[in-house]
Order: C-alpha cells, then structure tokens, then sequence
C-alpha cells in the first residue's frame, strides 16, 4: 500500500504556493509516494500542483478532489493536461461531485441528478485525458473537439461512494478516491462494487486511495474527542453519513486513526486487508510537535 500526503489542509507552512513547494519537496526527500491537494475554497488545486510539479521530480501530485461542477469537462481536461505538462506523467486528476451545501447553497448551481451529471461528464472528459478526441451529445453536455496539449495521458480517479457513483468511477476511470470511509464499508461496499464494473468494462483492478485523518498519540482517547468535535460537520452530509452507518460507527472520527505506533499500524494493516491501494493521510494536531512526530512514523513506515 503507498503512502501519501495530502498538503494545503490549513497549515501555516502551506498556505503560499512557495510554501506548498518547500512542503512537498520536504515529503518527496522523506520517501512518500505522492502529494495530494484538495480543492475547495482556498487554492485552485490543479494550478497550485503545477507548480509544485515542476519543482519536483518523483512524487505523484494529485488532487483530492476538484469538484465537477463548477468547470466544464473541457476545461478540466485542459488544465489537467497542462498540470500533466509540468509534472511530466506524474500528475493523477481526482474529480467529484462535492455536496449540495457546497454547491448549490455556496456557489448557486443546480445539484440535481448528480449521476447524471457524472456519467455526461466522464463521456467528455475520460477521453480527452487519454488525448483522444470527443464527439459526445448527451442531456447536459454536447462536445464535439480534440485538445492538443501534447501531455501524456492523465489518469483519473473519482470520489464515489453510493452505489451509482461507484460503478460509473469503474467503468470511466482509474479508481477511486474516498474520505471518511472506514475499513469495514470499504471491504463490503466500496471495493466489490468498483471491481466488479471495472471488471465488465474491461478495464484493470482500480486504484483504491483512501483519506483519513491520523495522529501518532499516547493520549487516543482525548485526541478522538478532540477530532470528534471539529468534524462533527460531516455527519450532517448525506454521502459521509451514509458511510459512516455501513460503518457501524457514530462519528467520523471513529474511523481516524488514532495511537501508538501499534495502533496505528494495525490501522494501517486493516485498510491495506480491506483492498486499500493508496493511503492518503491527512495529518491532525494533537499539541506541540504531534504532526511532526505522526510524518516521521509514516516516513517509517513507507
């Protein structure tokens, strides 16, 4: 299972774009296999990851994720084939759908049949990753063109996690990209529903990258409590509780991973069990020093 980071969560050191640099150059000295960026109302992630990119030489960069439906597929697949440029075939495109309250309440566009909005959109811009041509006319999106970037092909992951989304992310893309999404749901649910379309398209076992926050601590119990309270906000998304319950858990900072070195790779170890091909941690801060303390236990551990 590769280990990852993800950057630009909130922390003083990576809220520059130099600072991003120094941050994944640092990570990419430590041995990590990628730098993982979300987009939301800081950065433009896509951007921001070029330029790292082209100060980088190994790392995957990815975003994790860009949500769909702010940007029209074909600019999507003009700014990932650019990123692509940069990072010379190391750049992976993470999309999602995001949520209603993000959305529609935030940004004032229409959420409505998101699955629909989905498959119209992988149509057009699967295949403009892979540099081919579109010639696409379906309910929301009617594209006839070809890019001509001259990037390699970008591979593209999906942030799926009902039923539907799943199986279009298996049947279009490379893989998935999950957050809040604990072992258990992702051995019954997540990973035999994307095989198994993946598998009637003809396509190869996805990736599976999963993100989760985690914190290397001898205090679990204050420090679960800690995060208890600070992404008690997800519950209230449907697509997050939904998984939560597969889960059997009540809040999503029962599926951190949080403890000791033994806990934390008994964590570790069970998402690898349940089908993780990637993990994408998401540092959290438990007092003076922890995240420090939390990278270098991963450094080890990659």
């Amino acid at each position: 299972m590769r280990i990852s980071i993800t950057v630009g969560l909130g922390a003083r050191a990576e809220s520059t774009v130099p600072g991003l640099v120094t941050r994944a150059q640092e990570l990419e000295a430590l041995g990590f296999h990628g730098v993982w960026m979300p987009n939301a109302f800081g950065f433009d992630a896509i951007t921001a990851l070029a330029v790292v990119a082209n100060q980088t030489s190994r790392v995957e960069i990815g975003t994790a994720v860009v949500p769909t439906f702010p940007r029209h597929p074909v600019v999507m697949a003009q700014q990932a084939l650019t990123a692509q440029s940069a990072a010379g075939g190391r750049f992976t495109l993470g999309i999602g759908l995001s949520h209603q309250v993000m959305m529609e309440d935030a940004l004032g566009l229409p959420y409505g049949h998101p699955a629909r909005h989905m498959r119209e959109y992988l149509s057009v811009l699967a295949p403009l990753l892979r540099g081919e041509s579109v010639d696409f006319h379906g309910e929301l999106y009617r594209v006839a063109t070809a890019l001509t970037a001259g990037a390699p092909p970008v591979p593209l992951v999906v942030a799926a996690l009902g039923p539907a989304m799943l199986k279009l992310a298996g049947t279009f893309a490379d893989g998935t990209i999950t957050s809040w999404v604990g072992p258990k749901a992702l051995e019954s649910h997540v990973v035999p529903t994307i095989s198994a379309a993946a598998a009637e398209a003809g396509r190869p076992a996805p990736r599976i990258l999963v993100g989760l926050p985690i914190a290397l601590t001898d205090d679990a119990e204050s420090a679960r409590a800690q995060l208890a309270q600070t992404a008690a906000w997800y519950n209230s998304l449907p697509s997050y509780r939904a998984m939560l319950d597969r889960e059997g858990v009540n809040s999503p900072a029962d599926v951190a991973l949080v403890g000791n070195e033994e806990a934390l790779d008994a964590g570790l170890k069970r998402l690898e069990e349940a089908g993780t091909t990637g993990f994408l941690a998401q540092l959290i801060s438990t007092g003076p020093g922890s995240t420090q303390r939390t990278l270098e236990y991963l450094a080890s551990r990659v």
